[in-house]
């Protein structure tokens, strides 16, 4: 039965789906006498956790004595927007927790358990595990290897372009673009060089309905894009910018939402740094060739998404992954994913 119970907490998780910004999707369900008498969910960033809202919407407070709470991630033992989880199950006087997934967050690692365990609560992990981890693929891959979930997006034509010489130039269809708006609400950052921001003026930003925008993060060594006021990145708002460049700025003539992050010498693994220090936990790179093989290059990628378009375009069409960079190697992608999205297909896998 713990199986069947956890599987309802997942359900309850998914209900705070894109509304929890860098926290996880965590969910709760009470059980007494095999009747389920409470559900909750983390539902939105900085808001009661999902043990407190499933212990606080039973209807009948005396029930929750001796029951059984699921929870898909280990209960917080620390002071932060919230009170601490554990506190609260103690004073519930619920008996026995059931944990699908013990939380990577160096913040809690075990200490929720332990607490529970130490004053009297059977606790039980692992039912389900595998199902609850995929509700936060990224904020796990984060905490367990200490730098963001990287994701390499292209779109190309059927002979391996992006795009028409040094001209903006659609590639993909409207099904396609909308699906892309809302896949990079899943992340936390959009990242493209200085040539994608100014030769497309791209708005990095994901579909309206997205809660929490993702950053835009531009990589301009150079610091060409910073003459331009007219830029999209500049001119909207509703995320923030962040150039990483060896010029020069002042920031001081920039818009508030734009910051200039300088270094003596720009490259992935140092803005992969400090992304990882400003707690972006997932990066949607979308190029252009030189940035993607860059990454490719430099081993901080996990994933690669192209949307390949039933179209043509040869002669100097600016071709994908593409640098005067020599190789010996093929690299291998696996788990491979393809699926079609209106008159384009899509095929991401992750590296091997």
């Amino acid at each position: 039965m713990h199986e069947f119970y956890m599987a309802e907490a997942i359900k309850q998780a998914k209900l705070g789906q894109g509304k929890t910004f860098t926290n996880p999707l965590v969910g709760a369900v009470i059980v007494q006498n095999d009747q389920i008498i409470a559900c909750g969910a983390h539902l939105k960033f900085g808001e009661p956790h999902a043990e407190n809202n499933a212990i606080l919407s039973c209807k009948s407070p005396e029930k929750l004595l001796n029951s059984t709470l699921y929870v898909t991630l280990e209960s917080c033992n620390h002071h932060g927007k919230q009170p601490p989880c554990t506190d609260l199950i103690l004073k519930s006087g619920i008996k026995q927790v059931v944990i699908a997934q013990l939380d990577p967050n160096p913040l809690v690692a075990g200490s929720g358990k332990e607490k529970l365990e130490r004053h009297g609560i059977e606790v039980i992990t692992g039912i389900l595990e595998i199902e609850a981890r995929a509700l936060n693929p990224f904020y796990n891959f984060y905490f367990e290897t200490g730098r963001p979930f990287i994701t390499l997006k292209q779109a190309v034509t059927l002979d391996g372009k992006l795009a028409l010489f040094k001209k903006r130039t659609a590639i993909t269809g409207q099904e396609t673009s909308r699906f892309v708006h809302a896949e990079r609400g899943r992340y936390q950052g959009i990242l493209v060089g200085s040539e994608t921001v100014l030769l497309d003026n791209p708005t990095l930003l994901a579909a309206d309905e997205c809660v929490f925008q993702p950053s835009q993060i531009v990589l301009d060594r150079r610091g060409r894009t910073l003459a331009r006021d007219d830029l999209d990145i500049f001119q909207n708002q509703r995320s923030p910018v962040l150039v990483f460049t060896e010029k020069k700025v002042r920031q001081s003539l920039l818009p508030e939402h734009v910051e200039v992050i300088q270094q003596d010498q720009v490259s992935v693994a140092s803005v992969v740094r400090e992304l990882k220090e400003r707690k972006l936990q997932s990066i949607y790179v979308e190029g252009g060739a030189r940035i993607h093989d860059a990454f490719l290059a430099s081993g901080y990628w996990d994933e690669v998404i192209s949307y390949l378009s039933p179209t043509l375009i040869g002669g100097n069409g600016t071709a994908s992954f593409t640098s005067s960079r020599e190789v010996a190697d093929v690299t291998l992608v696996g788990d491979l994913s393809v699926e079609q999205i209106g008159q384009d297909i899509r095929i991401s896998g992750r590296r091997c």
